[in-house]
């Protein structure tokens, strides 16, 4: 999924954006990045009092959902870093839209959904 989450989405991708959002910490990160802007991970954490490595994991499923994207960019000294920010996105959740969904769950999902259950 790229770019703004359509009001709509299939199965899949409404799992990975709840599934993304079904965390406090990533919950507390894309408040943080939509408050602030955009900012890199070693600021975050320390805004967020997190370690970098557990933010870095939490902003990856973010980014994998489609809710966050993150930029690499070369400060003057030559360092490199990571920039995040939010990407525009809305998901309308009615039981229409999770009957609508769940039609469109592919098997590969299901399966993940399964082992992560257990």
């Amino acid at each position: 999924m790229t770019g703004g989450t359509a009001p709509h989405p299939t199965g899949d991708e409404l799992l990975r954006i709840l599934a993304a959002l079904g965390n406090p910490h990533r919950l507390r990160i894309v408040a943080a990045l939509v408050e602030g802007g955009r900012d890199y991970v070693s600021s975050l954490a320390r805004e967020l009092g997190i370690g970098r490595p557990l933010l870095h994991m939490h902003l990856q499923r973010l980014e994998a959902a489609g809710l966050v994207i993150g930029s690499l960019e070369h400060a003057a000294d030559g360092k490199a870093v990571k920039y995040f920010e939010v990407t525009p996105f809305a998901v309308a959740l009615t039981p229409e839209a999770v009957v609508r969904a769940a039609a469109t769950i592919t098997q590969e999902e299901k399966e993940t959904v399964k082992e992560t259950a257990k």
